[in-house]
């Protein structure tokens, strides 16, 4: 009678062994879970400090003339009234890099305009 109680508490012991490590909810998606939880905090990190940027950017596009005036000049080629715009035929000009939306956000962060990709123009 003592063997089979023996045997029979074995055989639920191997039983509760084996749904904790392969069955549902067991230590095996335990890790699985960890690794993806610590894979999308990463990733929400990397999306925090874009949105960041881009919330600079935002700012400084709303409170600021000058990152407006910025923008017209090299992305649409706008001149002001008072400027003459000098062009110089026969002279090759190098291609402005276009930056994306994250360059441009994350020069804002950093205190930086878009003074250094402004053309050349002459007040009067």
């Amino acid at each position: 009678m003592l063997k089979w109680i023996n045997i029979s508490l074995l055989l639920l012991l191997a039983l509760l062994q084996y749904r904790l490590w392969w069955g549902e909810n067991g230590v095996t998606e335990l890790f699985d879970i960890r690794a993806r939880v610590q894979q999308l905090s990463g990733e929400a990190a990397q999306l925090d400090n874009r949105n960041q940027r881009l919330g600079a950017e935002v700012v400084d596009l709303k409170n600021g003339l000058a990152a407006i005036e910025e923008r017209a000049r090299n992305d649409l080629g706008m001149v002001r009234k008072d400027e003459q715009f000098l062009w110089v035929p026969n002279v090759e000009v190098p291609k402005r890099q276009v930056s994306s939306a994250d360059e441009v956000a994350e020069g804002a962060l950093e205190g930086k305009g878009l003074e250094e990709g402004l053309p050349k123009v002459l007040n009067p």
